[in-house]
């Protein structure tokens, strides 16, 4: 994000790659930059997969690419396997060890007594031969993709301690003809892995600032549709929609308390950008800040008790954090001339944000407790951080080779990923909390 980006958000409110060949309307290919150097070892095994599903890709093939795209694991490619196994009494630990293979998961898939979906995987510890996970989903037939990811959310989980969340979901904004009359703007909806792409909403007018609620059942954002901003509520399932504000002036930045019962947003009904506060119970606002500068992209602490904002009362853009009960506020980053778009990890103790360096916006991690900063991007005018719901990777817009491109960056900066898209230009993303897809 660059100083105009700053101005204009307040003025206007490898070595993997793997297609995307399965849906029409998805982001194009993922390319994996980077990765842990250790990576797990890990071999999963096609699945047995019924003639029900032949149409379907390949259930291993989701669950490995998943498990890949985390950096964490890296998956013996099915040519080398010395053998196939679905089941408990086919797996010979020695075939996997001879491969320098530290985990192994097996499955299948078919049909119940109702017609509906079933999965049954198992994952094992090969150099302790024990079975360390054995479970079986049932689904609807249609939720083949949603399956998968549950599998690889369990097998990520069991291994690293860490929830998965390859089961989310992310939302952005998709730009084509931007800057010309024949300007289009999506908000799209996407598995995390780019996958099954839906329009939740068009317009001729730009769309800004799509955030989640905290159940994944509700959006929020920014809209020009009726020719000034305007933030909108909608239901992701029904499509219903609802007006929230439209005052005169700046209506920016909506983002969710983590309860879900409140809306901090950016409003200069009162002639200034301020911090608001929305209780959606009965849509009364409470006015947070009160200066004669510009407090504007507002983000929650962890126990919603505090708003974290960006603010250019030191005289240039910097993090500040308010307390909601006695108005409290302390600056949080110091370092660096520009600091902007902060987001807070679930741990409550760490913040990632844009950063200026050298002239260059990146994102960056800081631990609050050190005051220690960590430039986590190298890529170009990097902004719009959004965290995956288990604090391990984070999202952002970019630019690659003059378009505006989706991101990924795990939290220590060693894992990276792209998802480009040859549509338009992709900007705002969002990444969902944790979801029940089945």
């Amino acid at each position: 994000m660059s100083s105009s980006c700053f101005v204009r958000l307040v003025a206007l409110c490898g070595f993997l790659i793997i297609g995307a060949a399965h849906a029409e309307q998805s982001l194009d290919t993922i390319i994996i930059d980077a990765g842990y150097d250790k990576q797990t070892k890990i071999a999963i095994v096609p699945f047995r997969q019924g003639p029900e599903f032949s149409k379907e890709q390949p259930m291993a093939e989701i669950v490995s690419f998943d498990l890949a795209r985390s950096g964490q694991f890296a998956p013996t490619n099915p040519d080398n396997m010395l053998s196939r196994p679905t089941t408990n009494t086919e797996v010979f630990f020695r075939d996997w060890r001879v491969l320098g293979v530290e985990y192994l998961v097996i499955g299948r898939t078919g049909v119940d007594s109702l017609g509906n979906l079933k999965v049954d995987y198992h994952l094992y510890d090969v150099f302790n031969e024990r079975e360390m996970l054995s479970d079986s989903i049932t689904t609807t037939r249609n939720k083949w993709r949603d399956a998968a990811h549950k599998v690889a959310d369990e097998v990520f989980e069991a291994v690293t301690g860490i929830p998965g969340a390859f089961s989310t979901r992310i939302i952005y904004v998709l730009a084509m003809n931007a800057g010309s009359p024949d300007a289009t703007y999506r908000l799209e909806m996407a598995d995390a892995d780019g996958e099954r792409a839906r329009t939740l909403f068009d317009s001729k007018e730009p769309i800004l600032s799509a955030s989640w609620s905290p159940d994944g059942k509700q959006v929020a954002y920014v809209s020009f549709e009726t020719g000034r901003p305007a933030i909108v509520l909608q239901n992701v399932a029904t499509g219903a929609r609802e007006l929230l504000t439209q005052f005169s002036g700046i209506n920016s930045s909506p983002v969710f308390s983590p309860d879900g019962t409140r809306l901090a947003m950016v409003l200069s009904r009162d002639g200034n950008p301020e911090i608001y506060v929305m209780n959606l119970a009965d849509r009364s606002l409470r006015r947070v800040t009160r200066n004669q500068v510009i407090d504007t992209e507002p983000s929650w602490d962890q126990d919603g008790r505090s708003l974290i904002y960006t603010s250019d009362r030191g005289g240039r853009p910097q993090i500040y954090r308010q307390d909601l009960t006695n108005n409290f506020v302390e600056r949080l980053t110091f370092q660096g001339d520009y600091n902007a778009r902060a987001r807070m990890l679930p741990d409550g103790k760490h913040l990632i944000f844009v950063h200026r360096n050298n002239g260059i916006f990146h994102i960056a991690w800081q631990d609050l407790e050190r005051d220690d900063v960590r430039v986590l991007t190298r890529t170009s005018l990097d902004e719009s951080p959004s965290l995956a719901p288990n604090g391990s990777m984070l999202i952002y817009a970019t630019q690659d080779q003059g378009r505006g491109i989706l991101a990924v960056v795990s939290i220590d900066g060693r894992v990276k990923y792209r998802l480009p898209s040859s549509s338009g230009d992709v900007r705002e993303p969002a990444w969902s909390p944790f979801l029940d897809t089945l």
